[in-house]
């Protein structure tokens, strides 16, 4: 018997078979909800309040002040109830039809501006992160001033020996030669020797 019960329930995990014969009316979504946004919006404007005052004022002065010949609603106003009730009865439900698209359009902009953000705080991570480094790494660069004010004691040191260089320089005399002119030293002749004939 449960097995009976269980095979007459339809399955959950399955989808449903359209049924033929049954024909389903096919509306486009999307050109239905822009409908709907359209006349929400219309319905939220100051203009759409001034029209259907309007509207009100006229039919009450048209079924209340005039003779009971011209009119066509009697005193209860029954049909100009009826209107605003059909009025009030598709205003909700578009009007929360308008809610959900905005609704979810508030949603993926959300979602996009989380990745947004969530890219840009990476990206701030990143430059932070690089910046850190580059300050480190400046640390042992030598700067401009330091560079200058080092050449400028080498170029005090450098003009300070040379001064001290020609102070202690004197001129210096030629040496006497210690052999005779056209001798070489030690008395040889600096003439060269006619060869050795051998024989």
């Amino acid at each position: 018997m449960a097995d009976e019960s269980r095979r007459g329930r339809a399955r959950l995990d399955q989808p449903v078979a359209p049924r033929r014969g049954v024909p389903r009316p096919t509306y486009d979504a999307e050109a239905f909800g822009r409908l709907a946004e359209r006349v929400a919006r219309l319905l939220g404007t100051g203009r759409f309040l001034v029209y259907q005052s309007a509207f009100i004022a006229v039919w009450l002065i048209i079924n209340v002040a005039l003779p009971k010949a011209v009119r066509f609603d009697g005193y209860p106003l029954q049909f100009l109830t009826l209107i605003l009730s059909l009025q009030a009865a598709y205003a909700a439900p578009l009007i929360l039809l308008a809610q959900n698209r905005q609704d979810d359009r508030d949603r993926v902009n959300l979602e996009q501006d989380r990745g947004q953000f969530s890219q840009q705080l990476a990206d701030t991570e990143f430059v932070a992160r690089e910046l850190a480094a580059v300050r480190l790494a400046l640390g042992d660069v030598v700067t401009r001033d330091f560079l200058r004010s080092e050449m400028r004691l080498l170029l005090d040191e450098w003009d300070s020996d040379s001064e001290a260089g020609r102070k202690d320089k004197k001129p210096k005399k030629p040496k006497k030669a210690l052999h005779a002119p056209g001798s070489g030293p030690e008395g040889l002749s600096s003439e060269p020797e006619p060869p050795m004939s051998l024989g």
